[in-house]
């Protein structure tokens, strides 16, 4: 009776074995596979703001208009490389009339005021959601429209900026007062391209992406400790093989969860992967 005993824990022992060693194969193989997702929050806005232009000419029956400003603009472009036309945005030309008034108030004329306010802090007090953003100064009797846009053509940093294929959108503000004591006019462009032009990245699928890696992240050095605890196990008593099979038990189940888990994460972080790159191919077109 004893012999059969015997016999049968032996056989136990060996299925057990058996069925701990095929888990242990399917959780190292699955290790290599887990993928890595980017994070929105490394994609930065492009601003770009060339260095204010002061005009040359002091003409005293100097005269600009936001419309006049906006036709010449597309006028360029047209001219230098056939772009598209700028839109006129109702948002970018508050954040332009924003920047305006701020510079005649503080009598600064600099891209970022005495308070550190810059393009993007106007564009979101105006409401404007941007992926990039370009801001043009200008300060001086210009003769006209047509003139301002001949001297900011003659900036290669202004110029980048009109003739800027990423840009989809136009805002502008042009005003005359005093400056340092002088009757001047200041002129602002605003261009944009807006968020709602590229794909959106779902959230909800990063956040689900962090608890599943976090859950996986915890799994991992539980698997190894009872994996350790199996391997340098030596079962000689009945209670060690109940023991033993205990913690083979145990691992399997949790190596069943751990790969669970591991497919859906692999699934969502396919998803929210696709919605990045995509984003980011637009992000630089």
């Amino acid at each position: 009776m004893k012999k059969i005993l015997g016999v049968i824990i032996i056989l136990i022992l060996a299925v057990a074995t058996w069925h701990y060693r095929f888990f242990e194969q399917k959780f190292i193989q699955k290790l290599p596979e887990l993928a890595k997702a980017p994070s929105v929050a490394n994609i930065v806005q492009d601003i770009s703001t060339p260095p204010p232009l002061v005009g040359q000419r002091n003409n005293p029956n100097s005269s600009l208009t936001r419309a006049g400003v906006i036709t010449w603009t597309n006028t360029n472009r047209e001219q230098n490389g056939d772009l598209l036309p700028l839109t006129e945005n109702s948002q970018l030309d508050k954040a332009a009339q924003l920047k305006l008034a701020d510079m005649f108030k503080q009598q600064y004329f600099e891209h970022i005021n005495p308070q550190g306010v810059g393009p993007a802090d106007l564009a979101k007090q105006a409401g404007y959601n941007f992926i990039s953003e370009g801001e043009n100064l200008a300060l001086g009797n210009f003769t006209d429209d047509q003139d301002l846009l001949t001297a900011w053509m003659n900036s290669p940093g202004h110029r980048a900026n009109i003739l800027n294929v990423k840009y989809q959108e136009i805002g502008v503000a042009v005003g005359q007062g005093l400056y340092e004591g002088h009757k001047t006019w200041l002129a602002v462009q605003e261009f944009g391209k807006p968020a709602s032009s590229c794909p959106t990245i779902d959230l909800n699928l990063k956040a689900q992406v962090n608890s599943l890696q976090a859950d996986v992240n915890k799994l991992s050095p539980q698997l190894a400790s009872l994996k350790s605890q199996i391997d340098s196990a030596s079962p000689r008593t009945q209670s060690d093989y109940n023991s033993y099979n205990q913690i083979v038990a145990q691992y399997n189940s949790m190596v069943g969860i751990y790969n669970n888990k591991v497919d859906i994460l692999k699934l969502v972080t396919g998803q929210y992967n696709s919605e990045v790159k995509a984003y980011n191919a637009c992000l630089g077109s």
